[in-house]
């Protein structure tokens, strides 16, 4: 058996995103050949629709480019993504950079100007607090690091 990725659905090629788009990348879906992936899509598990108008992080808050608090959405859906990962027994997570639910490390300021600040998505965060590895689709060696991780644990 494979070991399992919790993975962006839209990173997969699912038409998910804020925009209705997918940001498929073959480098993440070729992870399938090493792992069994599980695809998720955080803010469709918290109920928001798509397309839907951009969120972005502000502080605790998740705000939508028109003002409305979203918190609520974004947060049910991490809590979703999470309970998936746990029941999946998932090794770790490649998530959708920069976004309000899955950016880890960077995500955009609040100021709907394209500007990046340090910080986490609320689902990469929370899956984060409960011990699971979470990787940006870009990070250079992806494959290579979460095999390390597997051997890690």
């Amino acid at each position: 058996m494979k070991p399992r990725l919790l993975v962006s659905a839209c990173l997969l090629g699912t038409p998910c995103r804020y925009d209705g788009k997918s940001k498929k990348n073959e480098v993440v879906c070729a992870l399938a050949e090493r792992f069994e992936l599980i695809p998720v899509c955080p803010e469709e598990l918290g109920g928001l629709p798509t397309p839907r108008t951009p969120s972005e992080r502000r502080g605790a808050r998740v705000v939508r480019k028109d003002g409305h608090d979203v918190t609520a959405e974004y947060r049910r859906g991490a809590a979703e993504a999470l309970a998936i990962a746990q029941r999946e027994g998932v090794l770790a997570a490649v998530l959708k950079e920069r976004s309000p639910s899955c950016g880890s490390g960077e995500i955009y300021d609040g100021t709907f100007t394209g500007v990046l600040a340090a910080g986490d998505g609320v689902t990469a965060e929370l899956l984060k607090a409960n011990g699971i590895a979470v990787f940006g689709e870009s990070e250079q060696g992806l494959t290579e690091l979460l095999c390390s991780v597997g051997h890690s644990t």
